[in-house]
């Protein structure tokens, strides 16, 4: 697909200042690396997190430029393939070569708290929390500058707060389909998957919740004009029984039952809903990317944020299918725009 793309670019002199304090590590090396949490550590909200470390993953050239990568509150630290885990959440840009090429780069992808532990309570947690979370695994690595931080949807609220709170720490941000606070729209979808969670577990069915709250989902996450060209309008034999959209959907709430728990979904989807910085406040240079068909993000919050940022260095607006999946779908473009963004850091 062809990219008509509107750029908007700043003054050349907003370039982020290249930093020399890398990781001192040597060779190459995908690893975990797990970080106790302290015991004063508190949440925004006064409370404790109810977990005792926080885990990332080390992907790419040990000893190169430093770059964060985060997503959707379905991503984590496996972003790039591996033997043991399969596919990463975002192969298609973090591999050798890549968009975010793990031959120039060292990659730190992180799992976002609360953990996935059963019997566990939902938590109040803010993208700033989130965000200094992943400053402890910095402090356990030396505390090295990033050279960019890179963040799709709920990882790009946090590469947000992250600017906000940490202006020294990280020299440039890519923003992809995120915004400075949540939409009332998208909060009024996202409220009715927590009702769903909290209803099925009342009755006892939780992995239920979790599927049906994931269908929902899907249809927020995607556009009525890719549903109309994947989907006939036949309908079934009887009343109650599925039309093929509905199947589809059912698949992939079958397919998603066990990968999160309601208590971590509620928690994380409440995060996204509080989420709020000042864009004045953030002074990192940003490369903000919006698509046009993203419902949970309008692009007039994208285009909101950019007017009132101090160090816009470019944003991109970009037409898809795909709705707020497009930065997982429109390969080409995403590349496009990863490459521009992180040419000029330094080997």
């Amino acid at each position: 697909m062809a990219f008509d793309t509107q750029t908007i670019t700043s003054d050349p002199l907003c370039r982020p200042v290249r930093s020399a304090v890398r990781p001192v590590r040597t060779g190459n090396t995908a690893v975990d690396i797990s970080v106790a949490i302290p015991g004063e550590f508190r949440l925004a909200s006064g409370d404790r997190l109810g977990q005792r470390q926080i885990v990332g993953r080390l992907h790419g050239r040990v000893g190169a430029p430093l770059v964060v990568v985060a997503g959707g509150i379905s991503a984590g630290r496996f972003v790039h393939r591996t033997e043991t885990n399969g596919l990463g959440w975002w192969s298609g840009a973090v591999s050798i070569r890549g968009p975010i090429d793990l031959s120039r780069f060292q990659v730190l992808a992180f799992d976002y708290a609360p953990e996935a532990a059963d019997g566990a309570k939902p938590v109040t947690i803010t993208t700033h929390d989130q965000a200094r979370l992943l400053g402890l695994i910095l402090d356990h690595l030396g505390d090295p500058v990033v050279s960019a931080f890179v963040g799709c949807s709920y990882g790009g609220m946090i590469g947000l707060a992250f600017a906000e709170l940490f202006p020294d720490r990280v020299e440039q941000l890519v923003v992809v389909s995120a915004a400075h606070r949540a939409h009332p729209q998208a909060t009024a979808w996202r409220g009715i998957q927590r009702r769903i969670l909290q209803l099925a577990e009342a009755a006892g069915r939780p992995e239920d919740g979790v599927a049906l709250a994931r269908e929902l989902a899907m249809t927020t996450y995607r556009t009525a004009e890719e549903f109309a060209d994947r989907f006939e309008t036949t309908a079934p034999a009887e009343a109650g029984h599925a039309y093929p959209v509905c199947e589809y959907l059912t698949a992939r709430g079958k397919a998603y039952r066990t990968h999160t728990t309601p208590a971590r979904w509620l928690s994380l989807s409440d995060s996204i809903d509080r989420h709020a910085v000042t864009p004045e406040a953030i002074r990192t240079p940003v490369t903000l990317v919006g698509f046009a068909s993203d419902r949970l993000v309008p692009i007039d919050d994208i285009r909101e944020l950019a007017a009132r940022l101090p160090n816009l260095f470019r944003l991109v607006e970009a037409p898809s299918l795909y709705g707020h999946d497009a930065f997982l779908k429109e390969d080409e473009a995403v590349a496009a725009i990863l490459r521009a963004a992180l040419k000029d850091i330094d080997q």
